[in-house]
C-alpha cells in the first residue's frame, strides 16, 4: 500500500532537534513516502545536520537563512541539485528577540518587533515565492502558528502580534496562489517543549492553562500529532482546503474558562 506522501518532494525548514514539529513531520513524511530536503543556517545548520541522521533516511540540509536575500533568490537553483521540483513545503520559521518578549509590550523598539515579523510572519510569504519555480500544477505550504487571532497571550509579547500576521499572511497567500493550484494552511499546536517555546521567559503558564482546559489533554513533549496533521495538509488529502488554521491543541481553543 502506498503511503500518503508516496512520490512526493517536501521542503522541510526548521528541524532543529527531536524535540522540533519539523522533526516529527519530517520523520512522518518519510515514513509516508516522501523524498525531503531540510534547511537551517548558521550555528542551527550543523544541528540541523546532525539531527537529520537520526531519521529514516538521511535527507540533505541546505543553508537558508530567510533575511538574506541571496539565500532566497538562489533557493530555487540550490533545491534543483537534490530534488526535480518541489510538491509541498513546511514553514516551521519563527524568531523573536528576547527584548519583543514578556512584559512592557509598549516599550519594545521598532528594531525588536521588526525582526519578530521579518522572520515570522513576513518570511512565509518569502518562502514560499522562493519555492513557486519549482511548483508543478498543484502544491501545499503548510506553516506553523500558535493560535493569536483573538487572543493576547501573557509573556508572548510581539511574537504573538507576529503570528496573528501569519495567519492573515496565510489567507492572502491563500487567495492569490489559489488559481495557481497552491494551498496554504496552517497547523496550530498546543504548547510544546521545543526551543522555540523555551527561549520565551514565563511559558510553563501555557502548559499549566493547557494542562487544565484541553478536552482531550495534552502533553507537552509530544510533537507527533502536530507534525503528523502537517503531512496531512501536505498531501493530496485536503485538495479543497486553503486559508485554513487546523488546531492540534487537544480542542484547547474550542472551551472557555
Amino acid at each position: 500500500m502506498a503511503g500518503l506522501l508516496e512520490g512526493k518532494r517536501l521542503l522541510i525548514t526548521g528541524v532543529l532537534t527531536e524535540a522540533s514539529i519539523a522533526f516529527s513531520a519530517a520523520k512522518v513524511a518519510q515514513e509516508e513516502g516522501a523524498q525531503i530536503v531540510l534547511s537551517n543556517f548558521g550555528r542551527g545548520l550543523s544541528l540541523t545536520k546532525r539531527i537529520a541522521k537520526r531519521l529514516p533516511t538521511e535527507p540533505p540540509v541546505i543553508e537558508l537563512d530567510v533575511t538574506d536575500q541571496e539565500h532566497m533568490a538562489t533557493l530555487a537553483d540550490r533545491l534543483r541539485e537534490h530534488v526535480d521540483g518541489l510538491d509541498g513545503v513546511l514553514h516551521a520559521i519563527g524568531f523573536a528577540p528576547q527584548e519583543a518578549l514578556g512584559a512592557d509590550f509598549t516599550e519594545v523598539a521598532w528594531e525588536h518587533a521588526a525582526t519578530a515579523f521579518h522572520v515570522s510572519t513576513w518570511s512565509l510569504a518569502g518562502l514560499t515565492q522562493a519555492c513557486l519555480p519549482l511548483f508543478g500544477e498543484k502544491a501545499s505550504v503548510v506553516g506553523l502558528d500558535f493560535d493569536n487571532s483573538t487572543t493576547a497571550w501573557p509573556v508572548y509579547g510581539w511574537m504573538g502580534v507576529a503570528k496573528a500576521g501569519l495567519e492573515s499572511a496565510c489567507r492572502y497567500l491563500a487567495r492569490e496562489l489559489g488559481p495557481k493550484g497552491v494551498r496554504v494552511n496552517l497547523v496550530a499546536a498546543g504548547p510544546l517543549r521545543s526551543m522555540a517555546m523555551k527561549s520565551i521567559p514565563g511559558s510553563d503558564a501555557f502548559e499549566t492553562a493547557w494542562e487544565q482546559r484541553a478536552p482531550l489533554g495534552w502533553d507537552v513533549n509530544d510533537t507527533e500529532p502536530s507534525g503528523r496533521a502537517c503531512v496531512a495538509l501536505l498531501s493530496d488529502w485536503f485538495p479543497a482546503t486553503t486559508g485554513e488554521i487546523v488546531h492540534v491543541d487537544g480542542g484547547f481553543h474550542a472551551v472557555g474558562a
